[in-house]
């Protein structure tokens, strides 16, 4: 019987894995259809090939040596990996040495699945705010190195506990990772952008801020609805099983939450924009509910409803005072992915102090500080290295004529071409 019930358990646990892996890595449709939709249609194409090349980059850097770096998972998986007994102590015991907590029992193929798909939305994030200038190599580059070596080491040092170059451990508290996946993923793009400057006519020499719309917002809503959808993965997984009573209504919470938080994030997002601006900006309204997904990331599980929703509303709120202020200081990114992010993600990360009794500020902080100098400064370096050796920005005439003709030989909307 205890076999029976340790074999059900272990099913249902690896098979829930596996679901939420593919919820998130359906994420990576969404951020490539928000980054379409709002990026040139002259860059269409390019942007597309950046998305799902770097889903590739990451998932095999992941698994040639990221995964190593921050789980010591072994250079390859194998079959070997997974639990496939009828002793239950021996499986049990497999599990635990397999850094499996608590009981839940689940195949290491899956958890690698689970946690090569974070690897990627770290990833995702670049590309958004990097769009219609950087060269498509380069950033290519510059993806082999952040998944296989810059996010897999502060993942090692948070949810993989093991102590930051052998100086210290974190007492840091991450549900599902507003900082370790979401403000790293920003402070890679704020290095590449500091690095690569604004787009051409983006700012004008008095000061003044000129908009470059998106071509196509539908599909931006569409990829915004992608997103959403896929982070009932991203959180819900993040519980690490399913198995048993009280963690099926961990889940159920968490899943209430995160929809919560978004919808929070999207009203709040929508009326400061129509207080600011006099007029409903779709845009900040789709940035407002991601911004209210990320802000409860970091503990999906803790609050009651209301509070996951005014979570998620001050995420709102802060993602367009954010995306105003970057545009005053001339930091220019097309899609808003830095203030999204990275100033939500810290949002978050704090917004754990309000429900987690176990978490403390100075843990927090010391976690925070930890992940965004870590990524924020190697990024910087590969960057400049990047920039040295083969460049990162496209010439000017490339810039003007679109990324897509010079990058990839070919257009999103070929028919509709103004050269046609």
């Amino acid at each position: 019987m205890q076999d029976q019930i340790f074999e059900l358990q272990y099913a249902i646990d690896t098979f829930y894995f596996l679901v939420m892996g593919a919820l998130v890595m359906w994420m990576a449709a969404g951020f490539a259809m928000l980054e379409a939709g709002l990026v040139r249609a002259k860059n269409t194409t390019e942007i597309l090939t950046k998305n799902v090349s770097l889903f590739a980059v990451a998932c095999t850097m992941y698994m040639a040596c990221g995964y190593n770096f921050m789980y010591d998972g072994g250079w390859f998986l194998s079959a070997v990996d997974t639990v496939a007994t009828l002793d239950v102590n021996a499986a049990l015991k497999t599990s635990a040495e397999n850094g499996f907590g608590g009981d839940a029992v689940y195949s290491r193929a899956s958890d690698f699945f689970f946690q090569v798909v974070f690897v990627a939305t770290a990833m995702s994030i670049v590309s958004g705010a990097v769009a219609e200038r950087m060269k498509l190599w380069s950033f290519l580059l510059f993806a082999v190195v952040m998944t296989g070596f810059i996010y897999p080491m502060e993942g090692g040092w948070t949810w993989g506990e093991k102590a930051v170059f052998g100086l210290y451990s974190l007492e840091y508290s991450d549900y599902a990772g507003s900082g370790i996946v979401h403000m790293a993923g920003a402070a890679a793009a704020l290095a590449g952008v500091l690095i690569l400057g604004p787009r051409k006519g983006k700012y004008g020499k008095q000061g003044q801020i000129n908009a470059i719309p998106g071509a196509n917002l539908p599909l931006a809503t569409l990829g915004t609805f992608i997103l959403w959808m896929g982070w009932f993965g991203f959180n819900g997984g993040s519980t690490l099983k399913l198995g048993g009573i009280s963690v099926a209504n961990e889940v159920a919470t968490v899943f209430l939450n995160t929809n919560a938080a978004a919808c929070g994030g999207l009203v709040a997002a929508l009326l400061l924009a129509r207080l600011m601006f006099g007029k409903a900006d779709l845009t900040m309204a789709l940035n407002g509910a991601l911004a209210g997904l990320v802000a409860i990331t970091a503990e999906p599980a803790d609050p009651n409803a209301l509070s996951a929703t005014l979570i998620g509303a001050v995420g709102g709120i802060l993602v367009v005072l954010s995306i105003v202020t970057l545009d005053k200081l001339k930091i220019d990114d097309p899609v808003g992915a830095i203030s999204v992010h990275g100033v939500v993600g810290l949002w978050g990360i704090f917004a754990v102090l309000i429900t987690d009794e176990k978490a403390t500020f100075i843990g927090q902080l010391v976690g925070a500080a930890t992940i965004f100098l870590w990524v924020f400064l190697t990024s910087l370096l590969v960057w400049v290295v990047i920039k040295k050796l083969i460049g990162i920005r496209v010439s000017a005439e490339e810039e003007m004529s679109g990324v897509d003709l010079s990058e990839c030989g070919m257009e999103a909307y070929p028919e509709f071409s103004s050269s046609k």
